[in-house]
């Protein structure tokens, strides 16, 4: 390997094909190829996994847990600490060692990543870790590492959707185990192109599942969401801006700040968290800061409060707030204060201090809101009406434009779709893609509100199960229904969700800006031909297409 690197699992990895010096995100080289080895740990693990599920051995608890928090830190813009990866590469040692001795003899020999024994010095561990990026396996047909890749990036991305569910105490067999079995398909040479689609599809199956607990432990916890406002400019006094997906740091800190005059502002994909009963009702959860994620070093430069990074979504802090900055939970970046959890609790006191310290804004702006909170239920309680208009002519077609945003200029294109949307249709938005337009005044269509805000890219399953019971309600087959997608995809999560809705049998999906790299013309050709996948073109010839 003569470059310093190589990660393409990203939609702005450089030139469209892969980041070989230092990541487009600032990620760099030693942090990338420890993630790397991590990735080569876990197969090793998975494989033993799998090996215990065919032997009907129960695997504990916390081990899925150590898997999918693991797996979880090497997401896009999560964590960039040298030293928290040496500790996951110890503990996946220590859990594969674990593993070893639990599972039953293989006979006939194991994978490389599983005889793989992690070196005692740092030196030691970075020349290893050089030798495990995704470039390591020479020879291998393209269109296999193409799928490989595939599958490891929705592993990434279901991580991160059964973390946030298990630390609300839900947890389901089924995707716990898939951890293993597709880590274990990683390492099966016999597996070929269509065996590779085969456990695509079913990790999209999984994934559904595992988009499904994660919003019963959403909307069990902190009831469902309600339509709400949401005010968008500031208030005066000491604040605190909590940024990332994860809504039970937030009820934590919001707990923790109650009567200590000190706002809580969302940022991010934290703004539908206004939208949940049990969390809007603290007084102090004032409104949302700022815009999507790739914003942030110019939002946060010189804030005069403080930032709690709660999940994915961090990059690289300026001077100028490194000061004020904190990271929980997997996130991290060397030399910024992380906030551990001690005996089920975050202690979140240095930030509360260091935002009244900082005493932020000084004077009240004058006030804007927004609405959110259009989740399925908030949706689904209106499916007559929404029915009647359609048959009744009022509303023509209904356009899903959701997904990540990211820094670069193309995706002005979901701004110009939306806006070029005719009267008569309506536009549901999930993830921080809603940025691009969530301002603009779209007015109403047969009473209703023509942008429907359903929430994070975690609520994805909201949007589905609105599609699955509108097919009901109209008796016929979701790729029937007056319906177009229009994602937009920047991380691994973006990938899982493709994927899941690949499985359930969607077609005529919008993918952009830019396809993967990790997407060869072969395996795209196969996605083409069987799910009539569609790289955007223009938003007027693609909103020609999707009406005509």
């Amino acid at each position: 390997m003569t470059e310093a690197m190589f990660c393409n699992q990203c939609e702005q990895t450089s030139k469209g094909e892969g980041c070989v010096k230092v990541g487009v995100c600032g990620k760099d080289p030693k942090v990338a190829s420890l993630q790397d080895l991590l990735v080569h740990q876990m197969k090793g693990i998975g494989f033993l996994g799998s090996q215990m599920l065919k032997e009907n051995k129960e695997i504990e608890d916390e081990t899925h847990k150590q898997v999918m928090d693991a797996l979880f830190a090497t997401l896009t813009n999560v964590n960039f600490d040298e030293d928290r990866f040496f500790d996951y590469l110890r503990q996946a040692q220590a859990l594969k060692d674990k593993l070893k001795k639990e599972a039953e003899p293989i006979r006939n020999g194991v994978p490389k990543e599983v005889e793989y024994r992690l070196p005692e010095t740092k030196e030691e561990i970075y020349e290893d870790a050089r030798k495990a990026g995704l470039r390591s396996e020479q020879g291998v047909d393209p269109d296999i590492q193409s799928l490989r890749e595939s599958l490891l990036f929705s592993l990434k991305g279901m991580a991160a959707y059964a973390h946030h569910a298990y630390v609300l105490g839900y947890k389901d067999e089924d995707v716990n185990n898939f951890f293993y079995e597709g880590f274990a398909a990683l390492t099966d040479e016999t597996l070929n192109v269509g065996a590779l689609l085969d456990r695509l599809m079913e990790f999209g199956r999984v994934n559904l599942r595992c988009m499904e607990l994660l919003d019963e432990a959403n909307t069990k916890t902190y009831g469902d969401p309600e339509p709400t406002e949401v005010l968008t400019t500031k208030k005066k006094g000491p604040f605190i801006v909590v940024s990332g997906h994860d809504l039970k740091d937030l009820k934590e800190l919001l707990e923790q700040t109650k009567g200590e005059g000190v706002n809580v502002y969302t940022h991010g994909e934290m703004l539908p968290a206004h939208s949940y009963p049990e969390l809007k009702k603290y007084q102090h959860l004032i409104g949302n800061f700022g815009s999507a994620w790739q914003n942030q070093r110019r939002e946060f430069e010189n804030l005069p409060g403080c930032i709690l990074m709660t999940t994915n979504c961090l990059q690289k802090p300026k001077d100028t707030y490194k000061d004020r900055i904190f990271t929980t939970g997997v996130v991290g970046w060397n030399k910024i204060k992380h906030i551990l959890e001690k005996g089920g609790r975050k202690d979140f006191s240095d930030v509360i201090a260091k935002a009244k310290e900082l005493k932020g804004w000084q004077e009240d702006e004058k006030e804007e809101h927004i609405t959110v909170g259009f989740g399925h239920k908030a949706v689904l309680d209106n499916a007559e009406k929404i029915v009647e208009a359609v048959k009744g002519g009022q509303i023509r077609h209904f356009f899903l434009v959701g997904g990540c945003d990211g820094a670069k200029s193309d995706r002005s294109y979901y701004t110009d779709f939306a806006k070029k949307t005719p009267q008569d249709t309506i536009i549901l938005t999930l993830a921080c893609g809603k940025y691009r337009f969530y301002k603009e005044d779209f007015g109403t269509v047969a009473g209703f509100p023509r942008l429907l805000d359903m929430g994070q890219c975690n609520d994805t399953y909201s949007a589905i199960k609105v599609a699955s019971a509108l097919a009901e309600a109209f008796e016929c087959d979701v790729n029937d229904l007056p319906l177009t997608l229009v994602v937009s995809w920047y991380e691994q999560k973006a990938v899982a969700i493709l994927m899941s809705l690949l499985a359930l049998g969607i077609k005529n999906i919008y993918l952009g800006p830019t396809l993967p790299a990790f997407i060869t013309p072969n395996v795209l050709d196969i996605l083409v031909d069987k799910f009539e996948l569609q790289p955007i073109s223009s938003p007027e010839e693609d909103l020609k297409a999707a009406l005509g």
